[in-house]
């Protein structure tokens, strides 16, 4: 079955096929571990996860790097402003090396508890300077890059066109709408590959041109041509990366070795909670430990991300999350009932379903329209194990953890209820609403109680 991405280079959705028969390379711009990252991140790894989850469910095998961004990153994504890792360490007072670690480890759980795979390779910037540093001097050496008093600047007007994914054309663009830090650029585009260091910097390396460290963009580059080639088949990131970032990178790329990197450019779109922008003015910055501390399985973002396409602006409120949390419930539910059924389903019924399932996920993960089909097996009149399986089945790419989480709910709703709840359900095919009603009296008695949904029979401890 075909896959259909949409790809942020050409403006339209096309049909996937990697550059090797069998194995996707993929490159994801990863955190600044200058901070916690927030749900508005999170949804973006969500994306990246799923992408990975849909080309596995299709039988390849990825080769998928992230990078650690732990030095280079100014707090403007132009050339101005101190590193935001420096900026932190001051706040903080402690090490550049310190806030790295700190961060990294708290980003690395909250893709724990989202059930986020870790890419096959996570590679820290500060670990590939050389890397970055001989790929600045090609570079120069190809006159791709000048040098000034301050830094070493990429050359866009040496290029055939720049910027080529937000197709901004920078001759209409109002004069000061980029602030041109360094007079010594020949052009306020230009971008720092190269950063020559004040004597106090605390990030900084030897090179040529003195003590320096990296801009943020050169990273990317470096690290993705080592590990996955001059050319990979697919980027990913958020939205907000496609004007500066990833345009950077392109053109770094096509300097070096004349070569767009990824075939494929794919972005996530924005959180937004209660309908406007997240700021730490407004109060509404809210992580991955937020939602555990108000007793949320974190799950339940997961399965709330799947309510908006990637591509979709997604609007976060805490109403939606109560809903959801009700629904992941329902879900779990839904796939015990079915593995303790005892009905007949036939073999086509369980193929048409997973074949919309596996329809609606190639084209360019469309999670919504997934979900749609997820729980139209939850509501199958007929309850069997192999509904189950087909549920266990999606959700090596949901990533909601059903089999486990339901495994202890197995533990905590004893074989003997669930088989009441079964000779019930049977009354009630039956239309003996007396043997219906006596059973569950007979279960209430039993410490559970049990009530008929649109979604199945749902169980609980009363």
């Amino acid at each position: 079955m075909d896959i259909y991405f949409y790809n942020t280079l050409t403006k339209k959705k096309e049909v996937f096929e990697p550059l090797h028969e069998k194995e996707v390379k993929i490159y994801s711009c990863g955190p600044t571990v200058y901070k916690d990252a927030t749900i508005g991140n999170m949804r973006t790894n969500l994306f990246q996860d799923v992408l990975r989850r849909v080309l596995q469910y299709n039988g390849y095998t990825l080769k998928h790097a992230m990078n650690i961004t732990d030095v280079g990153h100014l707090v403007s994504d132009g050339d101005d402003g101190e590193d935001k890792m420096l900026k932190s360490a001051r706040e903080e007072k402690k090490t550049p090396m310190e806030i790295a670690t700190y961060y990294t480890k708290l980003f690395f759980q909250d893709l724990a508890d989202l059930n986020i795979q870790t890419p096959e390779i996570v590679c820290k910037a500060t670990d590939h300077i050389q890397d970055m540093l001989a790929y600045v001097e090609k570079l120069v050496e190809k006159g791709y890059a000048y040098e000034t008093s301050t830094a070493i600047y990429f050359d866009i007007a040496k290029l055939d066109q720049y910027p080529v994914l937000s197709k901004v054309n920078l001759e209409e663009q109002k004069a000061g709408a980029r602030v041109d830090i360094d007079p010594e650029k020949r052009s306020p585009y230009d971008f720092a590959l190269w950063i020559k260091a004040p004597e106090n910097h605390l990030m900084k390396w030897d090179s040529e041109w003195g003590p320096s460290y990296p801009g943020w963009h050169i990273e990317c580059s470096a690290m993705g041509q080592k590990y996955l080639g001059e050319q990979f088949d697919i980027h990913t990131g958020g939205i907000d990366l496609i004007p500066t970032h990833h345009e950077n990178e392109i053109a770094q790329s096509k300097g070096n070795c004349g070569k767009i990197p990824a075939r494929f450019w794919m972005h996530g779109e924005y959180l937004l909670i209660d309908g406007g922008k997240m700021s730490k003015s407004l109060g509404n910055v809210y992580l991955i430990k937020d939602f555990i501390q108000k007793g949320y399985d974190p799950l339940v973002y997961r399965l709330f991300s799947y309510s908006c396409h990637y591509r979709n602006k997604l609007n976060f409120t805490w109403g939606g999350m109560e809903a959801t949390a009700k629904s992941l419930e329902r879900l779990r539910n839904g796939y015990q009932v079915h593995l303790a059924g005892k009905d007949k389903v036939e073999d086509n019924q369980i193929e048409s379903l997973e074949a919309k399932f596996h329809q609606a996920i190639n084209d360019d993960l469309n999670m919504p329209l997934a979900m749609g089909i997820v729980w139209d097996v939850v509501r199958q009149e007929k309850k069997s194990p192999k509904w189950a399986d087909l549920l266990a089945k999606f959700d090596t790419v949901l990533g909601l953890k059903i089999e486990e989480v339901n495994s202890k709910q197995q533990e905590e709703i004893p074989k003997e209820i669930l088989d009441l709840v079964e000779q019930r359900k049977e009354a009630r095919n039956n239309k003996d609403w007396a043997k219906s009603d006596e059973l569950r009296d007979l279960i209430q008695s039993k410490g559970y109680h049990i009530k008929d949904t649109k979604d199945g029979v749902e169980i609980e401890r009363s």
